[in-house]
């Protein structure tokens, strides 16, 4: 699983001119699940997630995790985060799980994310054309990839 983790002081995801999910302070994931894909990669980024100190405490000093400053997550599902481009000018997204293997992962990934965070987690629609507006606060941007911990 890939993940793009993006800390923002607000986030939203519109599917056709309907907002689905807002926040302010907290994550937009991005996330991409690949065929080798499974739970112990969802236990792995979740902990790394919900316990990584990229928030400011009072000293300006980036000390806090999303459960300590209570802040919110949404979770879009991004295919495209497995963009092969080797060849050619167009992406190739054979690394990209199949919908009936990504699917069941990206819901499984939400509900352990919204367990571990102690709070329900906004998500977009699987599979649905959405616009995503945020402000990155900071900027504040970080990858995450199971198949390669760092």
């Amino acid at each position: 699983m890939r993940t793009i983790i993006q800390r923002v002081s607000q986030a939203q995801v519109e599917i056709g001119n309907k907002i689905v999910a807002s926040q302010n302070s907290g994550f937009l994931i991005l996330l991409g699940i690949t065929h080798s894909d499974e739970t112990k990669d969802i236990i792995w980024l979740t902990r790394k997630i919900t316990g990584m100190r990229v928030f400011e405490d009072e000293a300006g000093k980036m000390n806090h995790s999303i459960k300590d400053t209570g802040g919110d997550i949404i979770v879009v599902s991004q295919f495209t985060l497995f963009a092969s481009t080797k060849k050619g000018n167009r992406p190739s997204f054979l690394d990209a799980a199949k919908p009936e293997k990504a699917e069941p992962l990206y819901q499984e990934f939400c509900q352990k994310l919204s367990t571990s965070l102690g709070k329900p987690v906004k998500t977009g629609h699987f599979g649905a054309m959405m616009e995503i507006t945020l402000t990155n606060s900071g900027p504040v941007t970080i990858s995450l990839d199971s198949q390669n911990p760092e």
